[in-house]
């Protein structure tokens, strides 16, 4: 799969997204990036550690989180995305639903979009990341935990975003999918998604795991947001074993380390 200038082998590797929000509400971070030289500094330090692709986000989405104007996140993230194009070369993800945003963000040098609704939410949305010819994340959600088979409901569920992709014209090779931990299930819901891993990864697709730092591990391990990373380790390593392509976190170097270590003995077996 090619997003921006590189080619990502995501039958083979797992590759690490590093989260930048550009927010002052988010769960993890909120405010600490919140103007382009704290940003710039972070994506710096993110790719020195060896980040693969830099995930921008204008607007939380954390539990009962506060929507923002499309206006508004457009303001914040694409300065960001402009400065980060011009200084680095690296692939930048835009975490937005919001087909208005992605377009502003892909106008400045976006590479994919990373859509947390699955183009279930935006009709446009689809049109817009074919015509510009990206790749895109699909994300499983919805608005209440309301399922007759939990696994068999999530893959049929994500394969109905994966039809709203080919109907707008978006190519099977330019899709990565998510199953959504911490968006529209329950805390048993989260782990059942995350032991299944496997199945999901049958879908056909590459996939995305987006568990750092969430309240799944918090809720498992009794810890506060800053103290969730053996947690979030564990998830990652869960993702290399399963199969899937990359995994959106915070501490770039120390999920790296995880995965390089899962991937050796996986060669030794």
């Amino acid at each position: 799969m090619k997003i921006g200038k590189r080619e990502f082998d995501t039958c083979n590797n797992t590759y690490t997204m590093g989260i930048l929000n550009i927010t002052p509400d988010s769960f993890y971070d909120g405010g600490k990036w919140n103007n382009i030289t704290s940003a710039l500094k972070h994506t710096e330090e993110m790719i020195e550690e060896g980040a693969d692709i830099i995930d921008i986000g204008g607007e939380s989405t954390r539990p009962g989180y506060t929507k923002i104007t499309s206006d508004e996140e457009i303001d914040r993230i694409v300065p960001v995305i402009t400065e980060i194009k011009k200084r680095f070369d690296i692939p930048v993800s835009v975490d937005t639903y919001k087909s208005d945003v992605a377009r502003a963000a892909l106008d400045v040098g976006a590479d994919l979009i990373n859509d947390i609704w699955g183009l279930k939410y935006d009709g446009g949305m689809g049109k817009v990341i074919s015509e510009y010819n990206v790749p895109c994340c699909l994300m499983h959600n919805k608005s209440e935990a309301v399922y007759d088979d939990f696994i068999d409901d999530l893959k049929k569920e994500t394969l109905q975003c994966v039809k709203l992709a080919s109907e707008a014209g978006i190519d099977k090779d330019k899709i990565i999918l998510d199953p959504g931990v911490g968006f529209g299930k329950t805390y048993e819901m989260n782990l059942s998604a995350l032991a299944n891993l496997g199945e999901f990864v049958k879908l056909g697709y590459p996939v995305l795991l987006g568990c750092s730092g969430k309240s799944v591990i918090g809720n498992t391990l009794d810890l506060p947001k800053d103290e969730r990373i053996e947690g979030t380790l564990v998830t990652t390593v869960l993702a290399v074993q399963s199969g899937c392509s990359f995994v959106r976190v915070h501490n770039i170097k120390e999920n790296i380390r995880a995965i390089k270590m899962t991937k050796a003995i996986m060669r030794a077996k």
